[in-house]
């Protein structure tokens, strides 16, 4: 009986650690192991995925930024990259079953927190208004769209363009920032059953008793406390909206320029 009774201590205990272990990394390519967050079938489900390919040593810098005014109120403002260890237009290998760009490997442009740009060669040129602040997230991506998660491969800087259409470069942020990417547009056929949803958290960590992200998807909230890519499944056909938000470790919202971000997106059958 005391033989039975240490056996059966001996593995509550054990089932306890097991339980406990939900070790959140923040580093591109670690596979995670906290708990999934699928549901019961047919409802909208997220999890956790591991990275597809690791890229160590890819590097992202802007190798310049300028400006020029056109017309009296807005200028075009060009961003050169400076790309190592990485590249574009190459596809990645993975196994992931979702919408990928046949142009390959990219950058994500993203300014202001408003739907990426995907860039296939080191360079862009945008139209901004004049007398207006910008943040600019730039980072690589893999062909199908989810990014490389390390300070050397993404870039955040904040600028200013003056009356006169000139650059005026701002300090580095270093608040807690969010920035949205995926899942993004309009998704058809096969491209519907799993979608990656993917974002980009500078100045912060994620983890259980750290901050999070909130992503609630056609009203219902899933808390990620991982900075990993996540599939969603069993999404409806029509209309979907995707709203992220980085809240404390007690669930509270942060404050601040980029800290919440909603999109709508698109499901159709063909």
């Amino acid at each position: 009986m005391k033989t039975l009774k240490s056996t059966l201590a001996i593995l509550a205990i054990s089932a306890t650690i097991v339980s406990c272990n939900n070790t959140t990394k923040n580093t591109d390519g670690e596979v995670q192991d906290s708990t999934a967050l699928s549901d019961t079938a047919g409802t909208v489900a997220v999890n956790p995925l591991a990275h597809a390919k690791e890229f160590p040593g890819a590097t992202l810098k802007i190798a310049s930024i300028t400006s020029e005014k056109s017309g009296s109120d807005s200028a075009n403002i060009t961003v050169k990259y400076d790309v190592q260890n990485f590249k574009l237009t190459e596809q990645t290998e993975h196994d992931h079953h979702m919408a990928n760009s046949h142009e390959g490997q990219h950058i994500h442009f993203i300014l202001d927190n408003k739907p990426y740009v995907a860039l296939y060669k080191p360079e862009h040129t945008h139209t901004v208004a004049v007398n207006s602040e910008h943040y600019l997230l730039s980072f690589l991506s893999r062909s199908f769209h989810e990014s490389i998660k390390t300070p050397e491969a993404s870039k955040l800087i904040k600028f200013k363009v003056n009356g006169e259409g000139k650059i005026e470069e701002l300090p580095t942020p270093t608040e807690a920032s969010l920035f949205y990417s995926r899942p993004k547009g309009d998704y058809k056929g096969a491209d519907t059953k799993t979608l990656l949803l993917d974002f980009f958290v500078v100045n912060t960590s994620l983890g259980a008793d750290a901050n999070k992200v909130k992503a609630t998807i056609n009203g219902q909230d899933f808390t990620l406390d991982q900075w990993t890519p996540y599939e969603v499944l069993n999404l409806p056909m029509g209309e979907t909206n995707v709203k992220l938000s980085l809240v404390d470790k007690d669930g509270n919202a942060l404050t601040g320029d980029n800290v919440s971000v909603e999109r709508k997106i698109n499901l159709a059958a063909e």
